[in-house]
């Protein structure tokens, strides 16, 4: 169940998400949150189910969208 923290609403175990890119700040698709850390969301690349080495910070994880348009 999701919780509310700091009045945004926690992603869930198995929420397909993006990860903000460190290096330019690109938002990428293919990863699924794996549990919810006080650090932030372990996530794992669905391309071969590898689980990140460490939790990233709420902020560089987002509910994935599908089918933006944001170029327009």
């Amino acid at each position: 169940m999701a919780e509310e923290r700091s009045g945004a609403r926690e992603l869930a175990p198995g929420t397909r998400v993006e990860v903000r890119d460190g290096f330019e700040g690109h938002w990428n698709r293919g990863f699924v949150v794996e549990s919810v850390t006080d650090e932030g969301y372990s996530v794992r690349r669905t391309s071969d189910d590898t689980v990140l080495a460490r939790p990233l910070p709420r902020a560089a994880v987002r509910r994935e969208r599908r089918g933006s348009m944001w170029w327009m």
